[in-house]
């Protein structure tokens, strides 16, 4: 982005990172988060000396380990990375290259480089399988992004490699309703919703995978108002539908599906049994390896962050980097903590056949920052974290906007539900068809009558990620930014 779109130095750019690196004062949530990982950390020797300071050379006791709130916390070998960017794009610099050659030096000094190195050895040392070839291969695409128009609202998101398009699918389906006279968060308008996330996110879950292997992914048939239609006119209007399957959307565009016996016997992974009674799944998931989720509040709070940023010659940038959340392996001397992306892969191609490992290819993630225009200039810029729950919550904010007449902070803070029935991406990819989290404000008439039409409902404080997002004032030309109180989230101008 820095080298294609922008105009400051590396050096420039990374200055504050390398200021965090020397030293800060680390924030409670951070702190106590690497001590409630303790355990796991300790298993990887770089990762323990970086995030568990004062870990006792034995390695046992009662002692806390991790930086406590407020403490200075240093990554050195982070800090020693950064600059080595930095002295890379200096050099380059020196010798009269160009801004953008000075950042492919530093760009190849990481990739191909002793930073490289270094990363590979660390990695490899703990079992990894990372090479040299691997990160010399891998390259960024600039990629189109896919797009809906909702009542005259252009809404861009990021393709299938992500859970993106999920959103777009929704408001489609949402389209042939008319939301507004049923009342925000009505016990009509959230079944509406819920529906509509649940047909949506179960072709997320069967056909989303990295456009760059085969087979194709069938975005126009996912995408058509004419499929959204016809999944529109599947709903119950009475009753969740716990059983909510993916359609075949290659009856709406070119082409037959590849893939119709698998989708005759899809079947989602129910939960399993654990300590809150829920029910077993054995017999649904033979042969299906289990491996540990991530826990609701984990899925909050895992370590995306959401990113808008705008300026006055009309750049709009929305973001929602994410990776190496604690606790993560720290690859050697690098400072440098590894994605755990990978997990969002399925093994079993009945689950989803776009998305099975291959060598290089990128498992399908939950990151999806947004964009909408109006009349084709900007009018939204909108990110949230949270795992399978950001294009839930993303949906809603939109149409808290567009349908409800809020603004950007009454959006951002307004109460989310949150359905489960979909499947995780993360661990077991487990589905809980008619869970439903909605926030204590919602009211209990309310929630009884979820209930009579077969949800569970459960009420709790926080149904949704830090939203972060800009309205766009074009009839004043200003600017009007959003940030949810549900975390460390905030706004700057000037």
């Amino acid at each position: 982005m820095l080298a294609h779109y922008g105009t400051m130095s590396l050096a420039e750019v990374l200055e504050p990172s390398i200021q965090m690196a020397d030293g800060y004062p680390i924030e409670r949530a951070q702190a106590d988060n690497m001590e409630r990982r303790r355990e796991m950390l300790q298993q990887w020797p770089d990762s323990a000396r970086v995030f568990l300071p004062h870990l006792s050379s034995s390695g046992d006791g009662d002692e806390r380990a991790a930086p406590r709130a407020g403490e200075i916390f240093r990554q050195p070998d982070l800090l020693d990375t950064l600059r080595k960017l930095v002295e890379a794009e200096a050099a380059a610099l020196k010798q009269g290259k160009t801004r953008e050659q000075a950042l492919e030096a530093a760009y190849d000094r990481f990739y191909r480089g002793d930073i490289a190195e270094e990363f590979v050895r660390g990695s490899q040392e703990l079992g990894g399988l990372h090479t040299m070839a691997d990160l010399d291969r891998w390259q960024v695409h600039i990629e189109e992004p896919v797009h809906t128009n909702y009542r005259g609202v252009d809404v861009y998101k990021l393709t299938s490699w992500v859970q993106g398009p999920v959103m777009l699918q929704a408001l489609n389906i949402l389209e042939n309703a008319d939301l507004k006279p049923m009342g925000y968060n009505s016990a009509r308008y959230i079944h509406t919703l819920y529906q509509a996330m649940n047909l949506a996110f179960a072709d997320r879950d069967f056909y989303y995978g990295d456009p760059y292997y085969p087979p194709e992914e069938p975005l126009e048939g996912l995408l058509s108002k004419d499929y959204a239609r016809a999944r529109y006119e599947s709903i119950d209007w009475k009753r969740n539908d716990e059983g909510a399957r993916p359609g075949d959307p290659y009856r709406f565009q070119q082409g037959d599906n590849p893939f119709l016996d698998l989708l005759e016997q899809w079947t989602p992974i129910p939960p399993a049994a654990d300590a809150e009674g829920e029910q077993g799944f054995q017999q649904a998931s033979a042969g299906r390896q289990v491996l540990p989720r991530m826990t609701y509040e984990e899925a909050f709070t895992a370590g995306t962050t959401s990113i808008q940023a705008a300026d006055a010659d009309g750049w709009v940038v929305s973001v929602t980097p994410s990776g190496a959340w604690i606790p993560a392996v720290v690859a050697g001397r690098t400072g440098i903590g590894m994605s755990q992306r990978m997990q969002s892969f399925v093994l079993d191609p009945g689950l989803n056949p776009y998305n099975l490992p291959e060598p290089g290819k990128r498992p399908r993630a939950t990151l999806t920052p947004g964009m909408a225009l109006k009349e084709g200039r900007p009018y939204l810029s909108f990110a949230v974290q949270g795992g399978d729950t950001q294009d839930q919550n993303l949906l809603q904010f939109f149409l808290n906007v567009v349908e409800f007449g809020m603004n950007v902070q009454q959006a951002a803070e307004a109460a989310n539900i949150t359905s489960h029935q979909m499947q995780s991406s993360f661990g077991a990819h487990e589905s809980r068809p008619g869970d439903l989290d909605v926030r204590e404000d919602v009211p209990p008439w309310v929630r009884a009558e979820l209930r009579r039409m077969g949800y569970r409902v459960r009420a709790l404080d926080r149904t949704s990620g830090p939203i972060t997002a800009i309205w766009f004032d074009r009839e004043n030309g200003t600017m009007w930014g959003g940030a949810s109180d549900y975390g460390e989230d905030y706004g700057i101008a000037w």
